[in-house]
């Protein structure tokens, strides 16, 4: 905790850093800080607003990480919060150039909507990514010919350039897995993933291969949750929990619609979807068998052919 350093003062910035350089979080963190020194000094999102000549609302994305940062912006805030000390703005101030660089995915833009835009930048921080699938293999762990697939059914009407753009962008983001610092990948599967052919046995053997080389890693471990279970704790659908090391960004759940995303961060329903995710991985099969029932399932698919 920061101190305040004078009676009737707030709490300066805390300390920041840039967590593997992904512009989302930074925007998050950098909103995170202008929103708790606006609290602490009992300011309003209008007379925020105000000092900038925007609106509330745009103050309120601001603190969300929903926008860029405009340098003037950030530094007139400081001093409506009363943050003049400049050693106290130059590392809030230093963020914003940062917050608003372009992250790798932003060359997929033709091919990306803002609500998964998002997403990628959070996935691209995270130290940790819990998932639960129960129709498709998490994008993370998808091979070309299974993700082909995957497009081709959800844009049935998209060019084959553009089926292309999405296949490349998502195994674009697998790179994060064997990066020097990777998030723990911790993926609970229904069987129901792994016995729907997407693509047809050849390309489903060769995903479950895909799968069987990804749990070689020490960051990756997959859990099948077998058809004997029958009802269980997710029968609300697939989620993903991702959870970062910045002190200043909460978990966040993670939960795709058809043409958009919900985000959650109160703490509250985090640990509801958490809570889900422990009892889910105590009914799957152990981790040990996870290699046994791939090969099995593998095996199964090869007879087909």
């Amino acid at each position: 905790m920061t101190t305040p350093h004078a009676a009737g003062r707030p709490a300066g910035p805390r300390p920041m850093t840039a967590p593997r350089d992904s512009s989302t979080v930074l925007r998050i963190v950098l909103g995170a800080q202008l929103r708790r020194l606006r609290e602490q000094r009992g300011i309003t999102l209008e007379d925020a607003g105000y000092t900038i000549r925007a609106s509330h609302s745009k103050v309120s994305r601001m603190e969300l990480g929903r926008v860029g940062f405009r340098l003037r912006d950030v530094a007139d805030l400081l001093t409506l919060y009363g943050v003049t000390d400049e050693a106290e703005r130059e590392p809030l101030l230093s963020l914003v150039e940062k917050a608003n660089l372009a992250g790798w995915w932003h060359n997929y833009g033709d091919v990306l909507p803002a609500w998964f835009e998002t997403y990628v930048g959070l996935e691209e921080a995270a130290t940790g990514i819990r998932n639960y699938e129960v129709q498709f293999v998490p994008g993370l762990l998808q091979s070309e010919g299974y993700a082909r697939a995957v497009v081709q059914l959800g844009f049935s009407s998209a060019s084959p350039a553009e089926v292309d753009r999405r296949v490349r962008l998502r195994l674009a983001r697998q790179r994060l897995l064997r990066r020097p610092d990777p998030p723990h990948l911790w993926a609970v599967l229904d069987e129901a993933v792994l016995r729907r052919p997407l693509g047809g046995a050849e390309a489903m053997c060769e995903q479950i291969d895909h799968i069987l080389r990804a749990i070689e890693l020490p960051n990756v471990t997959v859990q099948v949750v077998p058809f004997s279970v029958g009802g269980h704790a997710a029968a609300g659908g697939p989620f993903s929990i991702l959870r970062f090391s910045q002190p200043d960004l909460p978990d966040v759940v993670y939960m795709e619609q058809l043409t958009s995303a919900v985000y959650l961060e109160k703490r509250d329903d985090v640990d509801r979807y958490l809570e889900v995710m422990e009892r889910l991985c105590i009914e799957a099969e152990p981790v040990t068998r996870t290699r046994e029932i791939l090969l099995g399932i593998r095996e199964d698919y090869r007879r087909s052919l």
